[in-house]
């Protein structure tokens, strides 16, 4: 079973953001630590990052057809990436939204989601926990479905 893990724009900064709001972590720490799990899940983890919505919609096109799920961290682009959730909603793959910080108790743009209306579910402010969050919920509900 394959997951699609993918973080927008800024993300790479990681480590170096504000950490009061993004944590310590770095990306490639955060990775690890997916890949860490999924391992222990027997799952795995392909996990993709950029600062450009067309990359981010290239990486579903190519490899929804091979992926069981996907995990996103759309960053900015969760407020206005329209042809982001169209590349999602067209993999016809099931998703879980991550952010790190809690969209809702931040500036008011930030809590509009144009994704959550799609996802089977949105994990907030749990900082990079909330990825662990999102891949184990996910495995567990791939794992229950039925075979067909």
């Amino acid at each position: 079973m394959k997951i699609l893990v993918i973080h927008g724009p800024n993300l790479n900064m990681l480590g170096k953001r504000d950490k009061s709001i993004y944590g310590e972590k770095t990306l490639g720490e955060i990775d690890a630590l997916l890949k860490k799990e999924a391992q222990a899940l027997g799952v795995e983890v392909v996990t993709f990052q950029s600062n450009h919505e067309g990359s981010l919609i290239d990486f579903i096109q190519e490899q929804s057809h091979s992926a069981q799920g996907i995990i996103i961290n759309p960053g900015a682009l969760t407020h206005y990436g329209l042809s982001l959730l169209d590349a999602l909603v067209d993999s016809k793959l099931p998703v879980i939204e991550v952010h790190l910080s809690d969209i809702y108790h931040r500036e008011e743009w930030r809590a509009k989601s144009v994704i959550a209306p799609i996802a089977e579910n949105q994990i907030v402010g749990s900082g990079w926990r909330g990825y662990i969050i999102a891949l184990q919920t996910l495995t567990g509900r791939l794992k229950a479905k039925p075979s067909r």
